[in-house]
């Protein structure tokens, strides 16, 4: 058990913010906890409406900025380069700063710059921003919003007891396909109906109201100057130079190459070699992201209940390996067997779906056993190495997938998810 102090384990009387800075005292009532969380939850289901859903307009994006396969991977990976630029740098700053100022910072920075966005890098009667402009600019984006993920994760870890932190962090979690859900459902209608000026705009609005949740009631947990310090003596090495801390982020990182296939190309996918409409493939990205928070809201409660998370992570990584390998024989073969173009109009965005949320339900946990394993002082920085791997994917496979369809088709890509998914399971620690 990591030596995370956390402000449940006691009585409300003890509930006192520190006053070394002269401060009033303020007492946290005991459900203060699940405010924590909920913040969490807005904060990241916020920017993942922004790095999940504006991939979810891939195919409204190419032709609004009337980019090729090639300059609409560059933009949408220049979004996951600059959060895995910014997240070891935000997690190091989480660690010494807190989580309420890290988030403030961040998100408010976010929401001003997409408001600069939905004002000046919009295509209009005048003319079309280029593919230099829309990268660099995404790009910043994520650079700005990389301060969501390892600061509201800290928060959460630190107020909740040892049995509960896989079921909270898997809630905070669903936050990432709840906001990849919303965008996937709205955004790609919006940007038809208004233009990108009204994606960009809602989107700085999600991230502006976040940052005053965040300042309303994210606080750090109440913890007496001894306590702390004697979870600081005794947390374990450094993440940076823990063995173990390594194995299981960049295991996370690997296991995500798959997602972000999903995530970034599956609309293009669902179009170019399925033939379905928008409404169809908002639906069936929906779809993905609704089964994500189902499944990583049950693995977080069954894992704290039975403590097999290592186990649970292997086993995700061998099923997601299988379904995206069944992907890849259905694309391969589909077309060739009688009633082919049967096949790929009812099965497979079913089986997509299903690879989809394969791949996507293990984060809680996953992001738990890396916290525990860190120690109380360090949650910040264990978090953002891990998300560094995970957006260094975001930044890689849209740049990568355009190549494989060049080479091989959509048969190569999911042939290469599920190698990436099949090569995680060993990186995951094995069960104690």
């Amino acid at each position: 058990m990591s030596a995370i102090v956390n402000c449940t384990d006691r009585q409300p009387s003890e509930l006192l913010e520190d006053t070394a800075a002269g401060s009033a005292e303020r007492v946290f009532k005991p459900g203060h906890r699940w405010k924590v969380l909920g913040i969490g939850v807005a904060a990241n289901a916020a920017f993942s409406a922004t790095f999940s859903g504006i991939p979810a307009t891939a195919v409204v994006l190419r032709q609004g900025y009337h980019l090729g396969n090639a300059e609409l991977g560059l933009a949408l990976g220049l979004l996951g380069l600059g959060v895995a630029l910014s997240e070891l740098p935000w997690g190091l700053l989480t660690d010494r700063w807190g989580d309420r100022r890290v988030l403030l910072i961040g998100l408010g920075a976010t929401a001003v710059w997409l408001l600069v966005m939905a004002m000046l890098v919009v295509p209009t009667k005048a003319g079309t921003p280029g593919v230099t402009l829309l990268a660099a600019s995404l790009l910043i984006t994520g650079l700005l919003g990389g301060s969501v993920n390892g600061s509201s994760g800290r928060a959460i870890m630190g107020w909740f007891r040892e049995n509960e932190r896989g079921f909270a962090m898997s809630i905070r979690q669903t936050a990432v396909p709840l906001g990849g859900g919303l965008g996937a459902l709205i955004l790609p209608s919006l940007a038809l109906a208004f233009g990108f000026g009204a994606v960009f705009g809602v989107l700085a609005g999600a991230s502006a109201l976040s940052a005053l949740f965040a300042w309303r009631w994210l606080h750090e947990p109440p913890t007496a100057g001894k306590d702390h310090l004697a979870a600081a003596s005794v947390a374990g090495p450094a993440p940076l130079r823990n063995r173990d801390v390594w194995r299981i982020a960049t295991a996370i990182g690997l296991l995500c190459f798959p997602q972000v296939a999903v995530l970034t190309f599956a609309s293009v996918f669902l179009h170019d070699f399925v033939g379905l409409g928008t409404a169809a493939i908002s639906a069936s990205l929906a779809a993905v992201q609704i089964g994500a928070m189902v499944m990583r809201i049950w693995s977080g409660r069954f894992t704290d209940r039975h403590g097999n998370r290592r186990h649970f992570l292997r086993l995700c990584s061998a099923f997601s390996a299988l379904a995206f390998a069944m992907l890849w024989l259905l694309v391969l073969f589909g077309p060739t067997v009688p009633g082919g173009q049967l096949i790929c109009l009812a099965v497979l965005p079913v089986v997509l779906i299903v690879a989809g949320i394969s791949v996507s339900a293990w984060h809680g946990v996953a992001y738990t056993e890396l916290a525990t394993l860190a120690g109380a002082s360090h949650v910040g920085t264990a978090l953002s190495l891990a998300n560094t791997f995970v957006f260094v994917g975001f930044f890689l496979v849209p740049v990568a997938i355009p190549g494989l369809l060049h080479l091989w088709s959509w048969s190569g890509v999911w042939l290469a998810a599920a190698i990436c998914a099949l090569i995680a399971r060993p990186i995951f620690l094995r069960p104690a």
